[in-house]
């Protein structure tokens, strides 16, 4: 999956690198209000404060090995991709069918969480945690993209941060199998 949307994102670029970087909300006139980098940083405080509660996600955070710089480079491409899909296209079709700011919000969280059931795989508690803590992870990005004025620069910029900072210890933990219900 990394793959593909890496491939998307390095065409996406080099195809038209401006507008393929305004459209991700890094353009001046496009990049969030100061209230949505704000909420952008609040909301990778705590969600890796949560998450450093499991052990190998705080041993894992800052460490820098093999594992971790695999994890950056799939953080850039799961974050721009992520943020696009569950922020960009889904709330923005909501919004063009009137749909109101809760239930683009909701919607959105809901399907972040849904995809991220992928960790039940090997253990349904797992599985269930991921689409609880994803799925508000989820809500707080739709918040900060309708706060940023339908940026996507501070979602993509919060998401990579999280994902870079907890996703190894998230991996070491899954398959030890010590990931379950909160």
């Amino acid at each position: 999956m990394i793959f593909l949307w890496g491939s998307f994102v390095v065409v996406s670029f080099f195809s038209d690198p401006m507008g393929f970087i305004s459209y991700l909300g890094f353009a001046n006139s496009n990049s969030g209000t100061a209230l949505s980098w704000a909420l952008a940083l609040l909301i990778v405080i705590l969600y890796c404060f949560s998450a450093a509660k499991i052990s190998e996600v705080k041993y894992y955070m800052f460490r820098m090995d093999r594992l971790k710089v695999v994890t950056i480079f799939a953080a850039v491409f799961a974050g721009i991709m992520e943020e696009i899909i569950y922020r960009k296209w889904i709330m923005d079709y909501l919004n063009s069918h009137d749909f109101s700011i809760i239930w683009q919000v909701i919607l959105s969280g809901l399907a972040f969480g849904i995809i991220h059931l992928m960790w039940g795989i090997k253990n349904i508690k797992a599985g269930i945690n991921a689409f609880i803590s994803t799925s508000l992870l989820g809500f707080a990005l739709a918040i900060v993209y309708l706060v940023s004025e339908r940026s996507l620069a501070p979602c993509i910029v919060a998401h990579f941060i999280i994902t870079a900072l907890i996703e190894p210890g998230l991996l070491i933990a899954a398959k030890k199998d010590k990931l379950g219900y909160w």
